[in-house]
């Protein structure tokens, strides 16, 4: 936005704020149901405001800490600092969930502004000397103050985020630190604005039907309602969605089309236009160079690591390899066997990254006489959801209840309440499941409230949201779900749990805040129950008949488990090796994305007939969601989900309620014990990487 029109936009939210007799919901008590959000009563214009008097009002709570003329103590300094920011957190929850969501151009302009300003008062707050002074001065009497472990916890993590985001460095650095996280805020924003730009941007209209031979028929459907609401009704439309693509490349016999959509969906931010992410990926890693060299590190990985599990990038890249050398050794297989399928059709032909679904779909068919589209009338995304649920009163004894009339930012939006056997509240979950154009691509789960124990001791119960990007219903059908559709449902919903069931005290250790590598722990844990015969009976029902999946196609699943995982798990490790080894960097200067890209793969051994899950234009992760140096933590966390699993199946009782009781204490810690320390205590040794290893089956 340049500066002309930024002006006059603040200056039309100002006016539209003073001459509005209605008051601002942020700055009045909304007084809606359990804390939520006004979302019916929130207006654009509202944000604005909100965002300035919530950092006004963190800025004079921070002042009040440093000024308080008593000696520095826990409770005057550490737990009053996790207390600052209530107002700001309420208005950042809510806004920036719906800009990923339910995002558009007003909302992307509001980010471009408040980003730098929030990343400024961040700055303000943890280079502020005294405050510093203040939590440094308890932190060194910490062995004397009869603190309790969570609290010990706090102070510990807090002292050590002041120091890793510069309260030590020299006042100079200090200004440069400020500089280096401003430009990167605005950087971030700008590159997930451009892969919603460019996913939004290309489309590609089909207007003979015989181009689509083989798709399914409601594919098709979903398509031509897609066409007719873009203004061209009797053709079919595709986009770089995955779920207007993936159908194509698994079921349609247009090798042709196959190509062009898939090209589409891997090229997105990689034109040499205006979209374009290659210079944004360039500045942002000249900048995270420069700024763990100012902690002394050398490279950007070191500097992030240093408060996970792993530690530091030799961890990391030997526990990659760990695994990568059997998967891609099971990819390999895989290629050589569809490269046989594919010479049936088209003798003499390579097998591409654009025939690997299609023919592994074909070979499943063949092996396992398993056809996806055949599954799909039993994942019916109601029945799923309540299968989730079924799952989380049968492992931890929690209910959801629907809730109508709730405040909600899109009318596609639904509302649980969650309470637990004794009736006590847990927490509100959104969800929020079909794509839209301003929606980011992808599945997350985020808190639009966080749980915390105020001054008085009352426990706030938090609000959690799952967003995905599943079929939309058509005229005809509801929304059918793939088996990885269910699989990712079963993965948010992990990560919900993990942030509905927190008791923790403070904001700063509750729910999700725990170490990245971590954190993926929960959601990855759930997965393991989608396909159990048993939980399967209770959700997979076809929608038409209400008949439970026939056990035939419940084995075939089961049967078809180990199917494809050398291709899986190759394309997932080859973006965390991506991610390392961008991190890795001592220099950015003269980095060409493609040409650096095309290094790393050839380092790694990638085999041509896989394309790296994210491209390094589209990689949200690690350019925008902050899992930079971490997305290699699915994996690490994966091992831990294994092991985790292999605890209840020892029992003989997935099910089982003891360790389900020891699984769920650890999921209620949230941050505030060491997470090394909580799984040790779950499961009573370190995890063992061989139940990974065996459930892909790389070993016997």
């Amino acid at each position: 936005m340049n500066r002309l029109i930024r002006s006059t936009f603040i200056f039309s939210v100002a006016l539209m704020t003073l001459s509005c007799a209605r008051q601002n919901p942020f700055l009045t008590d909304m007084k809606t149901p359990y804390g939520v959000p006004a979302f019916d009563q929130i207006q654009l214009e509202d944000y604005m405001p909100a965002f300035e008097e919530g950092i006004a009002r963190q800025q004079a709570e921070i002042e009040a800490i440093v000024n308080n003329l008593d000696a520095p103590t826990f409770a005057n300094t550490v737990e009053a600092l996790d207390r600052t920011g209530m107002l700001l957190e309420q208005v950042s929850g809510a806004f920036f969930n719906v800009l990923e969501a339910d995002g558009n151009a007003e909302m992307d302009s509001i980010a471009n502004i408040i980003a730098p300003r929030l990343s400024e008062l961040n700055d303000a707050i943890v280079m502020n000397e005294a405050l510093f002074a203040r939590i440094k001065a308890v932190y060194d009497e910490r062995d004397n103050l009869a603190l309790t472990p969570e609290q010990m916890r706090l102070l510990t993590e807090t002292y050590k985020s002041f120091v890793n985001n510069g309260a030590n460095l020299p006042a100079e650095q200090k200004e440069r630190l400020k500089q280096i996280n401003s430009e990167l805020a605005v950087l971030s924003l700008r590159f997930g604005q451009n892969v919603v730009a460019e996913t939004n941007a290309c489309q590609r209209f089909i207007t003979e039907e015989e181009q689509l031979t083989g798709l399914p028929e409601s594919a098709k459907a979903a398509a031509a309602e897609e066409a007719a609401a873009a203004g061209h009704p009797g053709e079919w439309l595709f986009t770089p969605k995955r779920t207007s693509f993936t159908p194509v490349l698994q079921y349609c016999s247009n090798r042709d089309l196959r190509q062009q959509l898939l090209m589409d969906y891997t090229s997105r931010g990689n034109h040499d236009n205006e979209n374009d992410n290659k210079s944004v990926i360039v500045r942002e890693m000249q900048l995270r160079i420069e700024k763990a060299r100012l902690f002394g590190y050398d490279n950007p990985a070191d500097y992030i690591l240093a408060d996970c599990m792993a530690k530091d990038h030799q961890t990391v890249d030997a526990f990659l390899q760990t695994v990568w050398k059997p998967s891609l050794q099971a990819a390999k297989r895989e290629a050589a066997e569809l490269q046989q399928l594919m010479n049936e059709d088209l003798p003499g032909e390579q097998l591409q990254p654009w025939d690997w679904w299609y023919y592994a779909e074909k070979l499943r068919k063949a092996k396992y006489a398993l056809d996806e589209e055949e599954l799909k009338p039993y994942f019916e995304l109601n029945h799923v959801m309540n299968g989730a649920f079924w799952l989380a009163y049968n492992l931890y004894g929690l209910n959801f209840e629907p809730l109508n009339d709730m405040p909600v930012y899109n009318p596609e939006v639904k509302v649980f309440k969650v309470t637990d056997n004794d009736g006590s509240l847990v927490g509100i979950l959104y969800t929020d499941y079909f794509p839209r154009a301003g929606k980011r691509p992808g599945a997350w789960m985020n808190n639009i409230c966080p749980q915390y124990v105020d001054a008085d001791g009352v426990d706030h119960r938090p609000v959690i949201i799952n967003v995905g990007n599943f079929n939309k219903p058509t005229k005809d059908q509801p929304s059918l779900l793939s088996m990885d559709d269910v699989e990712t449902l079963f993965h948010e919903f992990g990560h919900a749990l993990h942030g509905l069931m927190s008791k923790a005290h403070y904001k700063r250790l509750s729910g999700t805040n725990t170490p990245r590598d971590f954190v993926e722990l929960p959601s990855l844990f759930m997965e393991n129950y989608c396909y159990d015969p048993y939980i399967m009976s209770i959700y997979a029902r076809h929608y038409q008949t209400g008949e439970v999946m026939p056990i035939e196609l419940v084995e075939k699943i089961n049967k078809a488990g180990k199917f494809n995982q050398g291709f899986v798990t190759t394309e997932l490790l080859s973006a965390s090796i991506l991610d390392m080894d961008f991190h890795e960097l001592t220099s950015a200067d003269g980095l060409d994305i493609n040409a650096f890209e095309a290094q790393s793969m050839k380092k790694m051994g990638m085999i041509p007939q896989i394309i790296v899950r994210y491209r390094p234009t589209f990689y949200n992760h690690i350019f925008t969601t902050g899992y930079e140096a971490g997305y290699y933590s699915y994996t690490w966390s994966a091992v831990l989900d294994a092991d985790a699993f292999a605890a209840f199946k020892e029992t003989g009782d997935i099910l089982d309620q003891a360790t389900a009781r020891r699984f769920r204490h650890l999921l209620e810690q949230g941050g505030t014990r060491d997470a090394q320390e909580l799984y040790l205590e779950f499961r009573g040794k370190p995890a063992d990487a061989q139940h990974l290893l065996r459930r892909k089956g790389f070993i016997e």
